[in-house]
C-alpha cells in the first residue's frame, strides 16, 4: 500500500476535507481543459457562479476522503457520522421480497451511498454494486478490494458484470449504479441531459422493467466542516415507462426518464456534483471479458 495513502486513511475527515478543497482547487487551476469543461457543464444546468466555485472544491473532498473510506478494515463501519432521511422508503421497496436498483448520480460522497446501504440494510438484502475499473493496475486492485465489504459486492462495466448484476438481481438482492457514467460503446445511447446528448446507459432501465425490481434514488450529502454525511433515499422522480404489450421496452424513453430524474435530483445540491466528469464524451469500446 503506497504509504501516503495510509498515511491520509488515519487523518481525520475535517482534515481531508480541506486539504481536498485545496487540492480541488489546484486541480481547476492547473488544467485548463478541466476548468472549461466544469464551467461548460454546470452552465447548462443553469448553476450560478457561486455554486461552481463551491463544486470545484467539493471535486477535491470527494478524493481526498477515498482513502479514509477504503482503507480502513473490512469489518469496520464507517468510521464518520452517517444520518439517513429516506431510509423507511428503502425498508418498505425492501419488504416487497423482490430485486432493488438503487440510482446514485456522480453527487455528494457516492462511495459512502453503497457502503452505508451495506451497513444498515445489507443483512437483509445484500448489494452489488457496478463500477468501471482504474485503468493502472494498482488502483484498480486496490478498488476491487477496497469497495468489496461484507454484503457489498462488486461488478465491472462489462458483459462479465452485468451478467453477475443480473443474476444478483433474479435472486432478489440490490444493485447499485450511477446512471449518469458514461457507458461502453453498445451499451447505452445518446440521450439529452440539461439540454444536451449525452451517452447514456439503457441497462438501468431495463434491469428494472425486466425484471420487475424497484427503483429508488440514493444520494449522500457531505457535510461541512468534517461533520459526516446525510444518505438521503428517495423516490426516482420521474416514473420509467411500462413496458408495451408486447414486452419490449422503449430505450429512448427509458433513458430519458432517468436522465430527467437525475438532473432533478442533481439540483438539489448542485456544489456537490462533479461537474468536472466527462459527461458528453464519446463513449469506449465495451470490454468483452467472460
Amino acid at each position: 500500500m503506497p504509504f501516503p495513502l495510509a498515511w491520509l486513511a488515519r487523518r481525520s475527515l475535517r482534515f481531508l476535507h480541506a486539504l481536498g478543497g485545496l487540492m480541488g482547487w489546484l486541480a481547476y487551476a492547473l488544467s485548463p481543459s478541466y476548468r472549461r469543461r466544469l464551467k461548460t457543464n454546470a452552465t447548462l444546468a443553469g448553476v450560478d457562479a457561486a455554486q461552481r466555485r463551491a463544486a470545484v472544491a467539493d471535486a477535491g473532498k470527494l478524493v481526498m476522503e477515498l482513502p479514509r473510506l477504503w482503507l480502513r478494515p473490512r469489518e469496520r463501519t464507517i468510521s464518520d457520522p452517517v444520518r439517513w432521511e429516506g431510509a423507511e422508503l428503502l425498508e418498505e421497496l425492501l419488504s416487497r421480497g423482490k430485486g432493488l436498483v438503487l440510482l446514485t448520480p456522480h453527487m455528494g460522497s457516492f462511495e459512502v451511498s453503497a457502503q452505508a446501504y451495506a451497513e444498515r440494510f445489507g443483512e437483509q438484502q445484500p448489494i452489488t454494486v457496478l463500477y468501471r475499473p482504474a485503468r493502472q493496475a494498482w488502483l484498480r486492485e486496490l478498488e476491487e478490494t477496497a469497495r468489496a465489504r461484507p454484503a457489498l459486492a462488486t461488478a465491472p462495466a462489462t458483459l462479465a458484470g452485468v451478467r453477475q448484476m443480473l443474476r444478483a438481481l433474479k435472486k432478489g438482492q440490490t444493485l447499485g449504479l450511477l446512471p449518469d457514467q458514461v457507458p461502453p460503446e453498445g451499451m447505452g445511447m445518446w440521450t439529452p441531459f440539461f439540454g444536451q446528448p449525452a451517452y447514456t446507459m439503457t441497462l438501468a432501465a431495463r434491469l428494472v422493467l425486466q425484471t420487475g425490481a424497484a427503483v429508488a434514488v440514493l444520494w449522500t450529502e457531505r457535510l461541512p466542516r468534517g461533520a459526516g454525511y446525510v444518505v438521503r433515499a428517495q423516490p426516482l422522480p420521474v416514473p420509467l415507462p411500462e413496458r408495451a404489450a408486447d414486452g419490449s421496452i422503449d430505450d429512448a424513453a427509458a433513458a430519458l426518464a432517468i436522465n430527467r430524474s437525475m438532473e432533478q435530483v442533481i439540483l438539489q445540491k448542485p456544489s456537490q456534483y462533479l461537474w468536472g466528469y466527462h459527461r458528453y464524451k464519446s463513449p469506449r469500446r465495451a470490454e468483452a471479458s467472460s
